[in-house]
């Protein structure tokens, strides 16, 4: 039976970082129909209640009911180490990551980690996810199995690495490609998931598995393609001490074929010139990872590129991000753009966080938006979670007075329901 959904509804009908927050329609008292897994109407209650009389009706109230949060970016096998004391990028590695990611080899612990992972994703209101996993193939079952049990639309790739990475960690040129292509051809497009093909970072493959990856991005063109780029100064000289012939970090990629429109890269801080002109040129994405960049103190991404028109997600980097929530993930993107001159509005933020990062993914046809025939992947925020935020919310005129205290304040208590493909994942006192 369709379940027809009131409450304040948020859409979007452009990208408000080009248009302007006028790209946002709110309705005050809105409603969303979900018949077969996705959205088969959005309008007025009124009208809806009118039209489809025999649908169920789920009254949320006063709270906001908006398109799932979209993250482009995470490492769900670093669940366990978020929050980790550490210096800097490469420090952190060694001492946390590369240890932690060696026990994905088991399969039973992959398994446990994908799903208590994809469980805090819904209880703060991530509905898709795009994740590196390990290099072990078991890493990637267990993630897509996960995923799958939950309905999950979802994005994951085996991370490739041949050098600079501890014994038991690396693979090979040829490995990389046939164990990742054998993962895609198991998973890619199966129900929800979809396959990312995943070398790590420069520093971590040789041109020959850069080379061997390229050339499987060359036979699977449809796929996404996931890495990290000018994350940090000190990375940055690393790349060109082993790739001395490169013109900038970019050119490690573009000349090996990893570099296209489906291509993420994520961090994108410090950037050349001829790096942002050639991104921009073949329309890849560029992720931003607020509280990753804070907290291991790589700097501060320059958000005047989305304002220009270049494709940029928001993502939480799990877990060298400090949070799972991608209300906290808006909240740091506002202070870094407030660091650069660049005060974001919360249309803006909530469009990044949602809308944004769903057409990075190159998914916005299918998520990230309250549209019809989309599939019905949405959220219910309350509005007045915690006492902070209700004594200030209480105070607003308009819709984004009222959320922007959630944007700053807000955690997974401002998060009433989870619904993934229609069904209630999240429910309001659970």
């Amino acid at each position: 039976m369709a379940q027809l959904h009131l409450g304040q509804t948020i859409r979007f009908y452009g990208d408000p970082l080009v248009d302007g927050p006028e790209a946002a329609r709110h309705d005050s008292r809105g409603g969303v129909l979900v018949q077969d897994r996705r959205i088969a109407a959005i309008g007025t209650a009124d009208d809806l209640r009118a039209a489809h009389p025999g649908a169920g009706i789920v009254d949320h109230g006063a709270r906001l009911i908006s398109a799932g949060f979209v993250d482009a970016h995470a490492h769900y096998p670093q669940t366990g180490i978020i929050a980790s004391w550490g210096k800097r990028l490469i420090d952190w590695l060694n001492t946390y990551t590369f240890p932690e990611e060696m026990r994905f080899d088991d399969p039973a612990y992959a398994a446990e980690v994908a799903g208590r992972y994809l469980d805090l994703l819904l209880a703060n209101g991530t509905t898709t996810v795009c994740s590196y996993c390990t290099i072990h193939p078991a890493s990637v079952d267990a993630f897509f199995a996960a995923a799958e049990a939950r309905g999950m639309r979802v994005a994951a790739g085996k991370t490739c690495m041949d050098r600079n990475a501890p014994e038991g960690l690396r693979d090979t040129a040829q490995t990389a490609h046939d164990q990742s292509k054998a993962l895609l051809e198991r998973w890619h497009g199966r129900g929800r998931a979809e396959y990312v093909i995943t070398p790590r970072f420069s520093p971590t493959s040789t041109p020959e598995q850069l080379e061997a990856l390229g050339a499987l991005w060359a036979e699977n063109s449809g796929c996404l393609m996931q890495t990290h780029l000018s994350e940090q100064l000190d990375e940055i000289a690393w790349v060109r001490s082993l790739f001395p012939q490169a013109r900038d970090y970019l050119d490690t990629y573009e000349a090996y074929g990893l570099l296209g429109e489906r291509g993420l890269y994520g961090h994108a801080i410090h950037l050349e010139p001829r790096e942002r002109d050639r991104l921009a040129e073949v329309g890849a994405s560029l992720i931003h990872c607020p509280t990753s960049n804070t907290f291991i103190g790589s700097g501060l991404f320059d958000m005047g590129l989305a304002t220009s028109g270049a494709r940029v997600g928001l993502a939480t980097d799990t877990g060298g991000g400090s949070s799972f929530s991608m209300l906290r993930t808006m909240a740091a993107a506002y202070e870094i753009g407030q660091l650069r001159g660049i005060p974001l509005h919360p249309a803006q933020l909530w469009w990044l966080a949602t809308e944004g990062s769903a057409r990075a993914m190159r998914m916005a046809d299918r998520v990230g938006g309250l549209e019809v025939g989309r599939e019905a992947d949405f959220i219910v925020i309350d509005l007045a979670s915690t006492p902070a935020i209700a004594q200030r919310a209480a105070r607003a005129h308009d819709l984004w007075e009222a959320l922007f205290p959630t944007i700053m304040m807000g955690d997974d208590r401002a998060v009433a329901a989870t619904y993934v493909a229609g069904k209630a994942m999240k429910t309001p006192g659970a």
